[in-house]
């Protein structure tokens, strides 16, 4: 069964016919091609596939295209780019936090997600947000030092 949608992708606004059983991550690398959400282990377990929604972390794998239709989605690709790339991304560049570069999207939007809402987080609370997101390259300590530094140099409740 189809149903048609209309979700704020990146700031541009995106009508489309979605199948009632789409996942979001689908939607999002399929329909509009935006490919920076990765399908790791399609369970909710990895992170790989993380976006905001509304401003918050969600994997995408686990959430149908249907459930956004009148929200915000923001993916890796609407926070920055390589001309003007956002601090959490000049962090992780900075800090040696980007190995594969394949949970990268998911860490870093994760971490837009955390930084918005807490501006000024220490380690344990950085440590257990991004406790679902899965790295076999880094070991976390760059990644945590990131998100870290990144904190401290974000306008307050400048996450996004």
């Amino acid at each position: 069964m189809q149903k048609t949608i209309t979700v704020t992708v990146n700031e541009s606004v995106e009508t489309h016919q979605v199948q009632s059983n789409q996942t979001l991550l689908n939607f999002l690398r399929e329909t509009l091609d935006l490919t920076g959400a990765k399908e790791g282990c399609n369970e909710g377990e990895c992170g790989a596939c993380v976006v905001l929604l509304d401003g918050k972390a969600i994997n995408s794998c686990m959430t149908l295209a249907v459930e956004v239709d009148g929200h915000q989605v923001t993916t890796i690709e609407g926070i920055g780019d390589v001309d003007r790339p956002h601090p959490i991304q000049q962090a992780f560049l900075k800090n040696q936090a980007v190995q594969c570069g394949f949970c990268t999207p998911g860490t870093i939007l994760t971490a837009v997600s955390l930084l918005a809402e807490n501006p000024n987080p220490n380690e344990q609370e950085v440590r257990e947000a991004l406790a679902g997101n899965l790295c076999r390259c880094t070991g976390y300590r760059q990644i945590i030092d990131s998100v870290l530094a990144a904190a401290a140099i974000l306008p307050k409740g400048g996450g996004q």
